[in-house]
């Protein structure tokens, strides 16, 4: 069977006509840019060969004046061969310009829509991928298909285009020169193409499948040097890569030598049609059906049309490398969401008072699949039940694991309810489309992420429009203001990758204003102090308590800074609530000051 299967995958040529379609309809926004760049390039092929096929014609005919000893015109011919020669330089350089434009603007584009549709995956449905695999297809899987448009739609239109003008142009001279002309361009245009193709199909798949595992070998194993070293990984992770590397010069060379057998095929092409040409119009020339200047000029004619067929073979031997990376993309873009939009308008709540009732919700194992249904067999929510009105604050602890951050993600609508309900302004959560919700609900995390940017982008992100007075309140309010203002650039401060400038209490200052400029009624504070010291604990939690004013707020935390400003407090144990009331009340329970590491003997 696998001869058999190896033959069919060989001859799916067929089976790659839906990707290349639905690649062009993503190009349709620029397809004048295309088309342009098409044009050039034709112009360019046009110019090229009629300097080759005039200049043939015109040093003949030259000579043949001269042996003859007749006067001929020389100034049209040479004004054509310097009009050639100038369009050919000029098509050159636009052709470069316009198809470039075009691929940037391509690349732009197919960035934006593939984030586009990555965003409503976010964060479920992308747990199933590796965080440099998405990078991987983000980056190089796009960059990989500019070759659709450059080296193939390209060349293939001008082929096409050119190929059937230069079979009428000969057929005027005659019928015999032109069909041998059609006959080796269709074998340097098709046939050679397409075995390039059937035999670069196998290491064009496996070249762009190593990139992928290399790249995430090689992202995993700086993100985990320590580990590795810790724990003498390090030299067989090495061996790995150096494997993954070995692997992909192979079929890099693989790749290479198709490369030079098709260009040499190409090669001797053309002048075997030279040839051709020469062995059927000399006999021509001397029964007088054809002058000698013609047929110097159809000789070369025919050499230089093999430059509209050239980029082919090359191009349809990379074509299923292209076409794996579309692939790749394809898989991520035609995922369903784990959490589905509401169709129609959004729905406007009665208040943003929230609502928790019989809320149950357990995560699908990584094999089930997030359709599929939960396989654990302790849910990590069991019957949660909360009240949360406008103005009230509520506090959730509770060890790590007992289903304080899986809350946060059910009320950003991150994961779809197993069973129970969540209501906001009495309207279930489903109803609401994700960016209405979070417009409502500001976060503040344990995690902060701030982007590779400056301080003022980084603030921007909650709102756009601020302006610079709006900023310096913001992080006035949360004690970051002078640190900013002190710093040589100011706002425009870059923080490096994650905030790596920064320090965590900054970071998180700065997130604290970032929520403040989002000015949502709702406000989740998940374990916002974590990994700070006691200093950088106590100057945070000031700026939490203002941000907290007017605010509902929902804070999980196993520290007891604030616990005694909270409404509510809600003890987790194994995703049940096992204690709840007043930071007072419950300081008289067992478990509480367990988790909280409080020792009420001292």
């Amino acid at each position: 069977m696998a001869p058999i299967g190896r033959w069919c995958d060989c001859w799916s040529l067929e089976t790659d006509v839906p990707e290349l379609i639905r690649l062009w309809r993503l190009f349709r926004p620029y397809r004048g840019w295309m088309l342009g760049g098409f044009a050039v390039a034709l112009i360019t092929l046009l110019a090229n060969v009629a300097l080759m096929a005039v200049s043939g014609w015109f040093i003949t005919a030259m000579a043949v004046a001269g042996a003859a000893g007749v006067a001929m015109n020389y100034f049209a011919p040479a004004a054509l061969i310097r009009a050639s020669a100038i369009g050919r330089t000029a098509g050159r350089y636009f052709e470069r310009l316009i198809t470039h434009e075009a691929t940037l603007r391509q690349l732009a584009g197919l960035r934006v829509w593939f984030y586009r549709h990555l965003e409503p995956l976010a964060p479920a449905r992308l747990m199933e991928y590796h965080s440099a695999d998405l990078l991987t297809r983000i980056r190089a899987d796009i960059d990989a298909l500019d070759n659709l448009y450059v080296r193939v739609m390209v060349p293939v239109l001008v082929a096409i285009t050119a190929g059937v003008g230069f079979f009428l142009f000969t057929a005027l001279f005659n019928l015999g020169l032109a069909l041998l002309l059609l006959g080796t361009l269709l074998i340097a245009g098709v046939v050679l193409p397409w075995v390039g193709h059937r035999l670069g199909k196998q290491p064009g798949r496996r070249i762009v499948e190593i990139q992928a595992e290399l790249r995430q070998a090689s992202i995993d194993g700086t993100q985990g040097l320590s580990e590795l070293l810790i724990y003498g990984a390090a030299d067989s992770h090495a061996r790995h890569l150096d494997a993954l590397s070995r692997a992909l010069v192979a079929e890099q060379e693989r790749m290479s030598q198709l490369t030079g057998i098709a260009q040499a095929a190409t090669g001797l092409t053309a002048n075997l049609t030279l040839w051709g040409m020469l062995w059927l119009g000399i006999p021509l020339v001397q029964d007088g059906s054809l002058a000698p200047p013609e047929l110097a000029m159809l000789a070369l004619f025919s050499l230089a049309t093999f430059e509209a067929v050239a980029p082919l073979p090359m191009a349809f031997q990379q074509l299923e490398s292209t076409l794996t990376a579309a692939r790749r993309l394809f898989a991520i873009v035609d995922t369903e969401p784990a959490v589905p939009e509401p169709t129609g308008p959004a729905p406007r709540p009665t208040g943003n008072g929230l609502v928790i009732e019989g809320l149950r919700f357990a995560y699908p194992s990584k094999d089930s699949g997030i359709h599929s249904g939960p396989t654990q067999e302790r849910p990590t929510l069991d019957g949660i039940d909360l009240e949360l009105p406008p103005g009230r604050r509520v506090a959730i602890v509770g060890a790590t694991g007992s289903g304080k951050t899986t809350l946060f993600n059910l009320l950003l609508r991150f994961w779809a309810l197993e069973s129970g309900s969540i209501r906001l302004g009495g309207i279930p959560l489903e109803q609401f489309p994700g960016e209405d919700l979070r417009s409502r609900i500001a976060l503040v995390s344990q995690h902060t992420h701030l982007f590779d940017t400056s301080i003022r982008e980084n603030l921007l992100i909650a709102a756009p429009d601020a302006s610079q007075g709006l900023l310096e309140q913001a992080c006035a309010t949360a004690q970051i203001h002078d640190f900013i203002a002190e710093l040589p650039e100011g706002y425009d401060t870059w923080v490096g990758e994650t905030g790596v400038r920064l320090s965590g209490g900054q970071a998180r200052r700065i997130a604290i204003a970032r929520a403040l400029l989002r000015d949502a009624p709702i406000l989740l504070l998940d374990e916002p102090t974590e990994g700070l010291d006691a200093v950088t604990e106590r100057a945070l939690m000031d700026a939490v308590q203002q941000l907290m004013k007017g605010r509902s707020v929902l804070l999980t935390t196993h520290r007891p800074v604030a616990l005694a400003q909270m409404d509510e407090i809600l003890v987790l144990d194994q995703g049940r609530v096992v204690e709840r009331g007043t930071h007072a009340e419950l300081l008289k329970a067992l478990i509480y000051p367990r988790l909280l590491g409080l020792d009420l003997d001292v």
